[in-house]
Parts: structure tokens; C-alpha cells; sequence
């Protein structure tokens, strides 16, 4: 397919325009450089706008019947359904991965919008008793009014839907500001699905930006009531200082960090192919990548022998090759930072059983041992393919290794005691843990998020209406009521 360069374009109020900036933000794909689109940049001047235009529309729609929210969120998942091969193809040429990883997410996307779509018409009020006779306890929810969208690079089309469908079906407009690199994946082709899908103007914006040009105002603007956020912790922490300052509620889905652990009764095949899907469906790039791979001393040499034939085995590069495994990172920064990270390591005593090249932002699968204790790697955000094997020794041992991060948003163990798989995730801290699965999970019905250094607040199911509506108490007193003065 060609690019579709038309979407790469601010869409406010149900109009695509221009922005009004002094710069243009340049669309390249990763793996081959090209370019994509240019977009000139939003200003403050555009962000008002958008959230003017989002306040006006969500008056009306928080007073629509929710069922003809949901006819619009349920045309939504036909019309991804209907086009998920174009969809997977776009996400292919904007980020540079492999066709499996943007056919999955496109696929679990739908899935989170026809869970919103059954959002729509969910509860909205209860009824709760009271102390005084005569008197009724309303509790209404209600839609907080417009919510603020920072969309990430990794899983751009995923990463938007999964905030916007919840969003929109509970009654509220939102504005998103997609990753300058995935404009399209994340941000207009999200519009434009929904403007097919009848949405009225106003109700979802999109403004394709860069702080520099607009600074805080995205998150400062009166208008917005809950700023999602989803990225890295150091971006999340000046999202989170400036919106607690206005009183606004955040929802932040920040760096992972995450850990799989190999306990010594685990199938090793299975547990192999969970580690390899865990990193490298989505290049390393994914918040739930598992870089830490924590396996039992006892099988060390097994599983370090099955696991670095598996890696071997990808194929790096990027499409139209068929049998790529691998892809790019965001950019050539990034790929000289992380091969800096590793070659650091190395020379601080780490082995590379496994050692890519790096070719421009291409990085080849790396698999790192023997890294010291307070290694950079176990202590800062990177992105990437890089497996890092850790031994332990028991349970305590590596309970103690995967809670030593600052990080908690996703895991997995690896046992054939699902039981004592259980009771080892409930001694960690985080978020997320999955017990003979892959680290990088999502479920539209189940809770998501993380803890400490990986984030506030939930999403999903009933974590989306929690993040998206607000509680409103209204008594009514039958008969008169005695006061006592």
C-alpha cells in the first residue's frame, strides 16, 4: 500500500488541517529511512482548539443514549476488522517491525474496542442505603469531560485505542497527541476510523506536536480533567508534577522493566519461546518487554543453551522480507545509546553470547551473562533487543533479584506448579505477573498497570470507567426529616 500521507495532518474539530508552527515534524520508516510524510506542527494556538472543540461536542455526547455510543464504538470494530491487513501494513512501514508483531496488535486492539463498546451501556448508577429513614443514596457515575492522550512510539495503534474506545464510550471527548514517530499509527488513523465510524466532530482530536513547540500547555489547559500518559518514567514524572499541581487526575503507564523467571521445574521449551516472544516480538520495545531473564542456577546451562539458539535464529532487518524476526529500534540515537549500553557492559566483564551488529537502527538480537552486580542495565530504561540472563539461586533469591528494580509493570515465572507460580508472584511488587505465559500480555477485560517507577493508575475493564468517569452522591429525602437544631 502506499503511505497514507493524507492523515498526517492535525484533525480538529472533524476537520484535517494544517498546523500553524514554524517546523515540520518528518515521518521516516526506520528500517529503510524513507520518507514517509511531513507534518508541520501544531502550536498552543491549535492545542486550545482542540480542547475548545472537545469541550463543546462532549456536552452533547455525555447526554446521548449510551447504545448509540456503542453503534459507534461497534462500527469502529467492524471497520478495523475490515481493514486489519492495511492497518498491520501501516504500522509495518511507520515503526519498521515485523508483520507478526503489527498484525497482533492490531488485533488485540480491536478487542479492546469492543470491550468499550460494551462499556457504553454499563452500569451508571446504584442505589446504597442510609442510617436516616426515608433517605436514598444515589451514587451516579459520570464522564470526567475530556481527557488528554499521550500515545507512545512502542504499540502506537494499540497504546491509542485502548485509552480512546474506553474513553469516548463512557461519554467524554478526548485529544491525543500521538509520538512525533508513529503520527499516523498513532494518532490520525485512529481519527480517521472513527470519523468512518460516525463519530461527531469534535469528539476526538488529534494534534501532532512536540514540546518543544508547545511546551506544558497540553497538560496545563484548564479544559482536560484526566491526562493519560503512556511512556517513559522520566517524561511520566513531568507529566505527573505539572497535572498534580492543576489537580488533575493521571493515569501513567510508564517504563517496565520487566522479568521472567525460569524456576528449575519449568518446562524449558515453553519457557524458551515465552522469554523469546516476551522481548523480541516488538524489537524490546514494548513497556512489558521482558529483558531480564532470571533462570534457576540448576538449568542454567540448559536454558541458556535452548535460549541462545532461539535468538541465533532471528533474522534482524525489517519488511518486505518474509522471514524477518526482528526490527528496528525508534531511531540511530537510540541505536548508539543501547549499543554503547552493551558494549559497556562487555567491558566491564558481561559475556555476549549472543552479539548483533548494529547497522545504522537496526540492532541485531543480543544476549548478555555475567553482568555485574549494579550493572547499568539493571538500572536505567533502555529499549531494545537485549536479553540480560541472570542465575539465582531458590526462590528468595530470585524474588529478592526481580523486586531489587525500581521498576514493576509486568512478569512472568515459569513452573509446573502453577500454585507456587502464584504464591512467587504475589511476593513481588509490580503490577502485572503472568504464571507460565509471556510478559508482554494485555487483556481489555483485566486491570493493567504498574507500581513504583512503572507508573499510577489502571486501565482496562472496570480500571477504564474507574480512570474515566468521575462518582457523584445525590441523597433524596422522602417525608420530612427531624433536625436537631
Amino acid at each position: 500500500m502506499s503511505f497514507p500521507s493524507e492523515l498526517a495532518r492535525q484533525y480538529i474539530d472533524g476537520e484535517w488541517l494544517t498546523g500553524s508552527g514554524a517546523w515540520d515534524i518528518i515521518d521516516f520508516n526506520p528500517r529503510n529511512g524513507e520518507k514517509l510524510c511531513s507534518v508541520t506542527v501544531a502550536t498552543a494556538a491549535e492545542v486550545d482548539l482542540a480542547y475548545r472543540a472537545a469541550e463543546r461536542a462532549q456536552r452533547e455526547w455525555a447526554g446521548v443514549s449510551p447504545y448509540e455510543r456503542r453503534a459507534v464504538l461497534d462500527d469502529a470494530v467492524r471497520l478495523v476488522g475490515e481493514r486489519s491487513g492495511e492497518i498491520a501494513e501501516l504500522i509495518t512501514e511507520e515503526l519498521g517491525g515485523a508483520r507478526e508483531g503489527a498484525a497482533y496488535e492490531v488485533g488485540v486492539a480491536q478487542e479492546f474496542l469492543r470491550e468499550a463498546a460494551g462499556q457504553a451501556v454499563s452500569p451508571v448508577a446504584g442505589l446504597l442505603p442510609s442510617a436516616t429513614g426515608g433517605k436514598e443514596n444515589r451514587v451516579y457515575r459520570l464522564p470526567v469531560g475530556v481527557v488528554g492522550v499521550i500515545s507512545a512510539f512502542a504499540l502506537p495503534f494499540l497504546v491509542t485505542m485502548r485509552t480512546v474506545g474506553p474513553a469516548l464510550a463512557l461519554g467524554n471527548a478526548v485529544v491525543v497527541k500521538p509520538h512525533q514517530h508513529a503520527p499516523v499509527a498513532g494518532g490520525g488513523l485512529v481519527a480517521r476510523i472513527f470519523e468512518d465510524a460516525g463519530l461527531p466532530a469534535g469528539l476526538l482530536n488529534v494534534l501532532i506536536t512536540d514540546s518543544a513547540e508547545i511546551g506544558d500547555s497540553f497538560i496545563q489547559h484548564p479544559v482536560p480533567r484526566v491526562i493519560s500518559f503512556t511512556g517513559s518514567d522520566r517524561v511520566g514524572r513531568r507529566v505527573a508534577a505539572v497535572a498534580a499541581g492543576l489537580f488533575k487526575r493521571t493515569v501513567l503507564e510508564l517504563s517496565g522493566g520487566s522479568a521472567l523467571v525460569v524456576l528449575e521445574d519449568a518446562d524449558l521449551d515453553h519457557a524458551v519461546r515465552a522469554a523469546v516472544h516476551s522481548l523480541f516480538l516488538f524489537q524490546g520495545r514494548a513497556g512489558t518487554a521482558a529483558h531480564r531473564i532470571l533462570v534457576d542456577r540448576s538449568v542454567e546451562e540448559e536454558f541458556t543453551g535452548r535460549f541462545t539458539a532461539a535468538v541465533s535464529a532471528l533474522v534482524p532487518g525489517g519488511p518486505p522480507d518474509p522471514g524477518t524476526r526482528s526490527g528496528p529500534v525508534v531511531d540511530e540515537l537510540q541505536a548508539e545509546a543501547l549499543t554503547a549500553l552493551v558494549d559497556g557492559a562487555v567491558e566491564a566483564g558481561a559475556t555476549a553470547l549472543v552479539r548483533g551488529r548494529t547497522r545504522g537502527n537496526l540492532v541485531g538480537p543480543t544476549v548478555l551473562t555475567g553482568l555485574p552486580e549494579g550493572s547499568p542495565l539493571f538500572e536505567q530504561e533502555f529499549s531494545g533487543p537485549v536479553a540480560l540472563l541472570v542465575p539465582f539461586d531458590g526462590e528468595d533469591d530470585a524474588a529478592r533479584t526481580v523486586n531489587d528494580s525500581p521498576y514493576g509493570l509486568s512478569g512472568a515465572v515459569h513452573t509446573a506448579d502453577a500454585e507456587r507460580g502464584v504464591r512467587f508472584a504475589r511476593r513481588l511488587r509490580g503490577g502485572m505477573f503472568h504464571v507460565n505465559g509471556a510478559a508482554v500480555q494485555d487483556d481489555p477485560a483485566v486491570v493493567s498497570g504498574g507500581g513504583q517507577w512503572s507508573g499510577t493508575g489502571r486501565l482496562n475493564g472496570e480500571a477504564a470507567v474507574e480512570a474515566f468517569t468521575t462518582r457523584k452522591w445525590i441523597s433524596v429525602q422522602h417525608g420530612r426529616t427531624v433536625f436537631p437544631f
